[in-house]
């Protein structure tokens, strides 16, 4: 049973408005339509609910028919702030609400149609011999594009931008800080090579605490971002009013950060205590 969705036109400007059942024909001859979940709270409506649609707002060539169901849009990243009122007809229902008495031939035009080709590789092929075939037919892939033309694309490059000055960033504070963790171990390890302890020897354990150091913060930053990536969408899909999906913690996404953290983590402990160990053991001890 194919359903057509009605325009953003058409579902703005729609009359929603529940009929008295004393007024209203029966139910079960009406014809059944799905409306957005939005729409079925702002009207107060039900399954059931027998309800008026009308595309002129002051209500011409009104149609009634009876609230089959109520569904959830489609989050979509491109409307998510806009509010989905919006309703599911048989395409035969729309057409009738859409036509216009004093055109004949509104109920047989279309303003945009949805093609899915067997195979995707054609699309390229098929859009433009459809397109010398009919003048003044445009033909548009409903794909993500591949070039810089794509917003999300241009978005994820901002976010790479955004990460890597931030990356560098957290990198120079760390090794800072490692610096002064250096320095305040100076007499620690001048005592160590007096003792015999070689650099080789110091390294390889400055080596192990940075990896250890760096996987723990790795850790605890993936176990943060999981335990509030819930909170976030419930935030922002409450503000929205959206299914919208906006933070998810994946697999892939974790194993990033532990790749860059830890190196990072590891050359900024090594070259904290580098320039330390490079030193004379009498310097060390103060002597």
């Amino acid at each position: 049973m194919n359903r057509f969705r009605a325009s953003a036109f058409a579902a703005a400007s729609a009359i929603a408005l529940v009929v008295p059942a004393a007024t209203a024909p029966p139910a079960s001859d009406l014809p059944s339509i799905l409306i957005s979940r939005q729409l079925a709270e702002q009207e107060h409506l039900s399954a059931g609910d027998t309800v008026t649609f009308a595309q002129d707002p002051r209500g011409k060539r009104a149609r009634q028919f009876r609230v089959g169901g109520i569904y959830e849009p489609t989050p979509d990243p491109m409307r998510f702030t806009a509010r989905r009122i919006e309703a599911r007809m048989h395409l035969p229902d729309l057409m009738a609400i859409g036509a216009d008495p004093a055109d004949p031939g509104s109920s047989e035009s279309l303003a945009a149609i949805n093609l899915r080709l067997k195979n995707a590789a054609d699309a390229v092929r098929f859009g433009s011999a459809l397109n010398a075939r009919t003048p003044g037919l445009v033909v548009r892939p409903t794909a993500r594009a591949r070039d810089g033309s794509d917003p999300f694309a241009v978005l994820e490059r901002f976010h790479v931008a955004v990460a890597t000055v931030t990356v560098l960033g957290s990198t120079a504070f760390l090794l800072a800080l490692m610096v002064m963790r250096a320095e305040e171990r100076r007499e620690t390890i001048g005592i160590i090579r007096l003792i015999g302890i070689s650099q080789r020897s110091i390294l390889l354990e400055v080596l192990a605490e940075g990896m250890l150091i760096a996987i723990a913060g790795a850790v605890f930053g993936i176990l943060l971002a999981v335990a509030t990536q819930g909170a976030v969408n419930q935030f922002f899909q409450w503000r929205y009013d959206t299914a919208l999906v906006f933070v998810r913690v994946t697999r892939v996404i974790a194993f990033q950060a532990i790749a860059v953290s830890v190196p990072l983590g590891i050359l900024a402990g090594l070259a904290g205590s580098w320039a330390l160990l490079r030193r004379d053991v009498l310097a060390l001890v103060g002597r």
